[in-house]
């Protein structure tokens, strides 16, 4: 539930970041571009940081072999992710051009590159890695750059595009709302060819039926919301996009379970849900705070989308 939350709110500002240089002409339309996420970005990345959390504590084993053994994926994007929001806040602090560009470059970078990562990681998780049998890591760097593991770098960085781009064209009116809608039919053409190539290959690694009737959803939802952002209905057009990355992080954990990291040389070394986790009691005490603060933190967001809800454009934006 946290990942697929994290990847749904943070999938539109990385697309929104990747897409700072495509759609955004002049300063002031990149300062829109900025402004949509400007009150959400940091709030939707706490998702990672209470999915980091819940896995320590919920399974210590899965985070342990994971955490070490991607050390240096999950270093990049933690590097990534300092640069894009020192960038969010560094920008706007001088007037010079070249000082602006710069920290566009490090928005932009800063959301190409977890785009990316997060779909190589998750995409080894799926595939396995190889794991001894005391469940650590031996393989390298390169093990974890495999074709199909690149394949779901693509899709997600695919994905998270069209989400920011219909995302965009939700929140904005003018030349640039059109812009959006238009480069968001083009990129999400792209993006479920490569999704429905990643989600066919996972099927033939590892499958199940739920697996199957989510990796059929989530392409539904993509080719619906496709579907609605050809005739700018950008809202529904948002709650496709949003379905189907959604759906798509649903198959990976549904294709995966009951393993939580396979291992490709001992199944001895597999990492399961039942011998990654932490004890009964622990996670019973999970349980019941996830019960009571789930709806409250799901609640507070809301209200901050909410608030924020009305659409934006250069008028809006002052001279500095």
């Amino acid at each position: 539930m946290l990942f697929t939350g994290y990847f749904i709110l943070e999938g539109f500002d990385f697309g929104v970041g990747m897409l700072l240089p495509v759609l955004g002409r002049d300063d002031k339309e990149r300062r829109v571009m900025i402004n949509t996420i400007g009150p959400v970005w940091d709030g939707n990345e706490v998702w990672l940081i209470t999915a980091g959390g819940a896995m320590f504590a919920a399974f210590p084993e899965w985070y342990a072999t994971l955490f070490s053994g991607f050390y240096l994926p999950l270093l990049l994007i933690l590097l990534a992710l300092i640069a894009r929001g020192v960038a969010f806040e560094y920008r706007h602090k001088r007037p010079e051009a070249t000082w602006k560009r710069r920290w566009d470059n490090a928005i932009f970078v800063g959301s190409l590159v977890p785009a990316i990562l997060w779909g190589v990681a998750f995409a080894n998780i799926l595939r396995g890695v190889p794991l001894d049998a005391e469940h650590e890591y031996v393989g390298g760097l390169l093990n974890l750059l495999n074709p199909y593991a690149l394949l779901g770098g693509a899709t997600t960085a695919a994905l998270f595009a069209t989400h920011g781009a219909v995302f965009v064209a939700l929140k904005t009116v003018g030349d640039i709302r059109a812009r959006a809608a238009a480069l968001a039919v083009r990129l999400g053409v792209a993006a479920a060819v490569l999704a429905v190539a990643f989600l066919s290959w996972t099927l033939t690694i590892r499958s199940s039926t739920a697996a199957v009737v989510l990796a059929v959803g989530a392409a539904l939802a993509l080719l619906g919301g496709l579907a609605a952002a050809t005739v700018r209905r950008e809202g529904w057009a948002f709650t496709g996009t949003a379905a189907a990355i959604g759906l798509a992080v649903a198959t990976l954990f549904a294709a995966l379970f009951p393993n939580v990291l396979p291992s490709t040389l001992d199944p001895a070394g597999t990492l399961t849900a039942t011998n990654a986790a932490s004890t009964p009691y622990t996670l019973t005490i999970m349980t019941w705070v996830a019960v009571f603060f789930t709806p409250i933190v799901l609640a507070y967001q809301g209200w901050t989308y909410w608030v924020f809800r009305k659409r934006i454009g250069v008028a809006h934006i002052p001279q500095h």
